[in-house]
């Protein structure tokens, strides 16, 4: 029976997850895999000792212990950000050692150079948990759906975002009320930035689509817009619209271009993505040969990212005990047929609009606004006015026929420069039925 050794690097949240699931599930894979899977080594600087059921392994805070140790096959790197994950990562593969990461922001900016300096060692990099927590996105992708152009990307990638404005759906209740709420209940970090500002999403977004398209698509190729400009009023406007607002990450395939965008979107009510509330994942692909598929569950979390850690150290044990290694392309297409990226203009996107305007109630006002509408040809599709018995700014809420990006900012720009409009307009796009 083979042995795989494996060095944990980081014995945070997930490390925890992947030595539990490991300890747990150590007889199923032997049955599974006639592999022993051994936690041979864990290094971490915050850690003095680890639990009693893991006294067989070693501690230390020099990760170079892990590099140099020529029985270690496996490194995990589970510290996450830029610096020393890179060099970690780098190191490890400088010494031969296969790489299990969760690092999706590392990836999506540093990635190209990782997986080559995997490539010309023959070693494999697995990375299920950067995307997705428990939910097997990325094998899906690779595997599942290799024999499909995938045609677009439609996903709820945040389970902090998620939470949020489900909480604000269901309840009412003010952005930053729910985010203090999510932070005391551990949804939400301390510094929310890359949650509700959709950053976090966008890192998953760049590695689902170099995957899906064979592009080297970096972060910095994403538009991104976050949720903390949302208000109730516009989560009610949407409930009685038809609609819920989610925060998605988008991808369409043109053939020679491809949408990359990350923002607050008005989704039906009866979609499958409406439907995903909470802090869960919800990732939808359309393939040409398979049609609609979605993939849901538990996006972070301990156990569930620690499964997901574990299941690509078995992989690559099963590579290697059966002289496969790089059987599946790390990307899923093959090194050399990866391509630079065409990036669809954000001002050339065509789609419908939600538009909130804030506005004094004089005669002539909408007549104003429809008029700029119809000078960037906007087809207004419906209008709602805002019931008042004062002399306050009233809301006028505007559903559009699709219309060009470009086109709306020059509109809207004209529109709040208005003397009669009172605040900026807000713009959330809808979601295109394919």
């Amino acid at each position: 029976m083979k042995e795989i050794r494996i060095g944990l690097i980081g014995f945070g949240t997930v490390g925890k997850g992947l030595a539990q699931a490991l300890l747990t599930q150590k007889e199923r894979l032997i049955e599974k895999t006639d592999i022993i899977f051994t936690l041979a080594t864990v290094a971490d600087i915050s850690t003095d000792t680890l639990p009693d059921e893991f006294s067989d392994v070693t501690l230390t805070k020099d990760a170079d212990v892990i590099f140099t140790d020529p029985t270690i096959n496996i490194v995990v790197e589970l510290i996450g950000g830029m610096e020393p994950a890179k060099s970690f990562i780098l190191k490890a593969i400088a010494h031969g050692k296969h790489v299990v990461t969760a690092n999706k922001a590392l990836l999506s900016v540093h990635g190209r150079e990782i997986f080559k300096a995997a490539a010309e060692k023959n070693v494999e990099v697995g990375f299920e948990a950067s995307v997705g927590g428990g939910i097997p996105v990325i094998k899906g992708l690779k595997e599942g759906l290799v024999a499909n152009k995938i045609n677009n990307i439609k996903g709820i990638m945040n389970g902090t975002a998620n939470y949020i404005l489900t909480q604000m759906t269901d309840h009412g209740t003010p952005f930053h009320e729910v985010l203090k709420e999510a932070q005391e209940l551990g949804f939400a970090e301390t510094d929310p930035t890359y949650d509700v500002e959709g950053i976090d999403t966008a890192h998953k977004l760049a590695i689902l689509m170099t995957i899906a398209f064979g592009l080297h698509v970096h972060l910095d190729d994403i538009s991104i817009e976050g949720i903390s400009s949302i208000e109730p009023t516009d989560i009610d406007f949407a409930k009685n619209l038809g609609y819920r607002i989610k925060l998605l990450a988008i991808s369409r395939n043109h053939g020679d271009h491809v949408e990359a965008r990350v923002h607050p979107t008005m989704v039906p009510a009866n979609h499958m993505l409406a439907t995903i509330n909470g802090a869960f994942n919800g990732i939808q692909f359309n393939g040409d040969t398979v049609g609609d598929v979605l993939l849901y569950g538990q996006g972070a979390g301990m156990m569930p990212t620690g499964s997901a850690v574990a299941a690509d150290v078995v992989d690559i044990g099963r590579n290697i005990a059966c002289n496969s290694v790089n059987r599946v392309p790390a990307l899923s297409y093959l090194p050399d047929h990866i391509k630079e990226p065409t990036i669809t203009p954000m001002d050339q996107l065509i789609c419908p609009y939600y538009f909130r305007v804030t506005a004094l109630d004089q005669p002539g006002v909408l007549s104003l606004i429809t008029t700029i509408f119809g000078r960037y040809t906007i087809s207004i599709k419906s209008m709602r006015q805002q019931e008042h018995d004062s002399n306050e700014p009233v809301f006028i809420v505007f559903m559009t026929h699709q219309a060009t990006e470009g086109d709306v900012k020059k509109a809207l720009e004209e529109i709040d420069a208005l003397d009669v409009c009172t605040s900026p307009t807000v713009k959330i796009r809808l979601l295109i039925p394919e």
